[in-house]
């Protein structure tokens, strides 16, 4: 990359990043821009970048952001960006995620991406986070993603994994059991009022989002009703699955996944082996959910390479933390003689998202005529 991006990341995890003659500069990890503290860091960082850009007659050429617009990092890029005269490049979150490890291994030509997390706004303006993606420089495209599911009382339902278990069961056509399965973990009022908003669809987004699932898959097996910690249901369920793996490696991966005929990968079949679980059961369902979600995974993903002439896969997104997923995936693919290449210096999630960010706008600027306006620019991600 000849030209120098400067990228702001992501919503949760912030960090920027400046692409400086080939190089990247990273700035601290600020932290969540929930917090005020977080984004006068990221305000700070921006500006010691753009001074460390110009210190050497390399001045920023365009600024890169997630597509949401309520965001601080995706304000302060547009006003940024306006003030200097370059173009704000949107970028979308998943497509980030994929580009930043295109960028990092220095991948040529068009790989599938998978892209699990808990969430980012698509370019339908929907909730994403489950994403089979082909990526071929500022080129992309959605090729599938998962069922999605309704999130009762929106954002609430990433804090309450029970909710996403009550969606699942809405899902399944069995809701008439929201409530006696709920009501003794959160009381009858608020379970049924929960069977009540999907019935109606009344507050309930949907979302494609793998986290989501992992909520829907902990809570179903009794693993976590509410959570405090980001990801806290989800590393229940991979705790409960590694300790079944660690002594019975030849678990056999649950039956039911699916992909239909709109290349949606459906786990909703997976679902009533966890609901039926008994207690001393959960560790081995636990085991046989994330097995069968990495099978169905790798045939998504190696099916979508052999009809794009691809073969590489690229992981990302804060899922592909849970070693036994990505390790299971990561066989399966290298299995059909495909190369899986996953992020290294900052992890699979939101904290090296701006490096894709970066990659994306600096791809799009050499395709794109260097006279183009900022409002242009954003048309364009």
């Amino acid at each position: 990359m000849s030209t120098t991006v400067l990228a702001v990341g992501a919503w949760l995890k912030n960090a920027a990043c400046l692409v400086l003659r080939g190089q990247v500069h990273w700035s601290p990890v600020h932290g969540d821009l929930s917090d005020p503290t977080a984004c006068a860091a990221l305000e700070q960082s921006v500006q010691e970048l753009l001074q460390q850009a110009a210190a050497v007659g390399a001045p920023v050429q365009a600024i890169a952001h997630d597509l949401h617009p309520d965001f601080f990092s995706t304000q302060l890029a547009i006003a940024t960006a306006h003030a200097l005269g370059v173009p704000a490049m949107g970028v979308q979150h998943h497509h980030a995620h994929i580009a930043a490890v295109v960028a990092e291994h220095r991948i040529e030509g068009p790989v599938i991406g998978l892209a699990l997390d808990g969430v980012g706004l698509g370019t339908d303006g929907q909730a994403w986070g489950g994403e089979l993606l082909w990526v071929d420089g500022a080129r992309w495209q959605r090729l599938g993603h998962l069922m999605p599911l309704a999130l009762p009382g929106s954002d609430r339902a990433a804090r309450e994994p029970w909710r996403m278990a009550a969606s699942v069961l809405h899902a399944m056509g069995d809701g008439d059991q929201i409530t006696p399965r709920f009501a003794p973990q959160v009381g009858a009022a608020v379970a049924a009022g929960v069977q009540q908003m999907l019935v109606r669809g009344l507050n309930c987004p949907a979302t494609s989002s793998a986290g989501r699932w992992f909520d829907a898959a902990a809570a179903a097996l009794g693993l976590s009703v509410r959570q405090t910690d980001e990801a806290q249901a989800a590393i229940a369920l991979e705790a409960a699955a590694a300790r079944w793996l660690a002594q019975t490696p030849h678990t056999t991966a649950l039956p039911g996944a699916v992909i239909d005929a709109l290349n949606r990968l459906d786990l909703r079949g997976l679902m009533p082996a966890l609901f039926e679980a008994t207690a001393d059961g959960v560790d081995a369902t636990a085991a046989g959910f994330h097995l069968a979600l990495a099978d169905a995974l790798a045939d998504w993903a190696t099916r979508a390479a052999n009809e794009r002439g691809c073969r590489s896969v690229c992981l990302g997104g804060g899922c592909f933390f849970n070693r036994v997923l990505r390790e299971r995936l990561t066989q399966r693919l290298q299995a059909t003689g495909l190369r899986v290449h996953r992020p290294l210096d900052k992890g699979c999630g939101d904290a090296g998202l701006a490096l894709g960010q970066a990659w994306v706008a600096a791809q799009q600027m050499a395709t794109t005529p260097q006279n183009i306006s900022t409002k242009e620019a954003e048309s364009c991600a």
